[in-house]
């Protein structure tokens, strides 16, 4: 399909095995560390500032997410952060409620000028980062994914990086190339932490070796092909966030090719 080739980009993760470190949020720790260990994925959930500079090295990618953001946690997603470009390691940022606060805000704002790879958000958090709104109903977003299609374009080119928006449809973009992806199922929207996941997974894409464009819409298409089997088998919820995480381990290429429904936008 154009602009995504999903003929080997399992099998490369898996032959990885890539170490992420996550500075991520406490609400979505557990399942973020399953989820990059279903797919094959070593997770580490790392954040003392007083260690995160020195682990991110040893990583092959590094993921930060602001979902529970404190003092002490946004000194050491900046630490590792520049130890991380430093290093070379790609990371991705997930601006978490960015509009909710203005702490969360500029905390986002300052992470997002350290030169992520990717950025993934919902509609309401891009447009905040980008400057063009502050509002927020806490994580959700109050913007469907269309809404925020300009102002990621935007923000990926005066970034430098790939902005990835998700919703029903998610669009993923470097500034030129935007690519819409209309995998998924609404029970993503009933367990917490999903989104999280979606960019825990392109984490580990990034640090299998796939270029950040890529990376995202692997991501994206390997979340939403695993949640459109797992809802199948699901009575509700709970049932389907188990069948979620089973779903990501026994996804290979043929079945997300198969899947994929990834087009230009």
């Amino acid at each position: 399909m154009p602009g995504f080739d999903g003929s080997d980009v399992i099998a490369r993760l898996r032959a990885a095995a890539p170490l992420v470190h996550n500075i991520t949020n406490y609400v979505v720790a557990n399942l973020t560390a399953n989820a990059l260990l279903a797919v094959g994925a070593s997770p580490a959930m790392v954040e003392a500032e007083e260690e995160v500079a020195e682990f991110v090295r040893r990583a092959a990618a590094l993921v930060v997410n602001i979902g529970t953001l404190t003092a002490p946690r946004r000194v050491a997603m900046h630490r590792a952060a520049a130890a991380a470009a430093e290093a070379g390691v790609p990371w991705i940022l997930d601006p978490v409620a960015a509009g909710a606060t203005g702490f969360r805000l500029e905390t986002a704002q300052v992470l997002a000028a350290q030169r992520p790879a990717v950025v993934r958000g919902n509609a309401s958090e891009i447009l905040a980062l980008a400057g063009q709104t502050a509002g927020s109903r806490g994580v959700d977003s109050v913007h469907a994914a269309e809404a925020a299609r300009d102002a990621a374009r935007g923000l990926a080119r005066r970034l430098g990086t790939v902005v990835a928006v998700t919703g029903a449809v998610d669009y993923v973009t470097d500034g030129a190339r935007m690519m819409a992806v209309a995998n998924g199922h609404a029970l993503l929207t009933r367990v917490t932490g999903t989104g999280c996941t979606a960019t825990a997974l392109i984490g580990a894409f990034l640090g299998a070796g796939l270029p950040p464009m890529e990376a995202a819409l692997a991501g994206l298409v390997l979340l939403g092909v695993a949640a459109e089997h797992a809802a199948a088998e699901a009575a509700g919820p709970a049932s389907f966030q188990v069948a979620l995480l089973d779903r990501l381990a026994l996804t290979d290429d043929a079945a997300l090719a198969a899947g994929a429904r990834v087009t230009p936008a």
